[in-house]
């Protein structure tokens, strides 16, 4: 786990693909387990330690996630995410590149509980919800592009299902339409950069997060 920003209130930490971010039913140990074990030790904490979840990331996604460490910043961190005052920037990498190479993808979403998948449609249809970004080229090799991703709303799956429907599906993503698995299990979508005002200092919060080190990461540099 590598912690990128921290205060009294928030805690933002790098996750790593194959890490849930909260409890499931897989039974495995949650990121936010080992987060309050982080706190706990350097901080030398008695008793239990108060960690809010404001957002996750699909388990085979790495890149920041942002705790709350105090009610009051859960409360307004909740809030923030609601009314899109949070601004993520994710990069992915496709083997396809979109046309054309910038943009903006609107379409309408409807999730499957059942098979936790998400369907995106080019007009509204009944159950859907409507699910916009904007994506633009930054960086290609030989084989794959790298492509810099804004949420402007933050649906199901939403940057996944988007991409496989214009027929670019992000590396690794086999139920998004990859071809093949990457070989640890992960897809390669980063949460990549995050900027918000603190909920409670209101100074301008922006990090951002190391990409990973595995191919073919490696060959866009950090």
């Amino acid at each position: 786990m590598k912690v990128v920003y921290e205060d009294n209130h928030i805690i933002i930490v790098n996750k790593e693909s194959g890490e849930i971010v909260q409890g499931d039913k897989s039974g495995d140990q949650p990121l936010s387990e080992f987060v309050k074990a982080y706190i706990k030790q350097k901080y030398n904490k008695p008793g239990n330690v108060f960690l809010g979840v404001t957002h996750r990331l699909d388990r085979p996604v790495s890149g920041l996630v942002v705790f709350a460490r105090t009610s009051k910043a859960l409360a307004r961190l909740n809030d923030m995410f609601r009314n899109g005052d949070i601004h993520k920037t994710y990069w992915a990498i496709t083997q396809k590149c979109p046309e054309p190479s910038e943009g903006t993808l609107t379409h309408w979403i409807t999730r499957n509980t059942q098979q936790n998948k998400s369907y995106a449609h080019d007009r509204e249809v009944p159950n859907s919800k409507q699910a916009i970004l904007n994506y633009r080229l930054i960086g290609k090799t030989d084989n794959y592009h790298l492509l810099e991703i804004q949420l402007m709303t933050g649906r199901h799956h939403q940057i996944r299902c988007q991409l496989s429907h214009i027929g670019s599906p992000i590396k690794g993503d086999l139920k998004y339409g990859a071809k093949r698995s990457n070989p640890d299990g992960s897809i390669s979508l980063h949460a990549r950069r995050i900027e918000f005002v603190h909920p409670v200092t209101k100074e301008t919060i922006n990090v951002e997060a190391p990409l990973p080190t595995l191919p073919p990461w490696n060959a866009f540099g950090q």
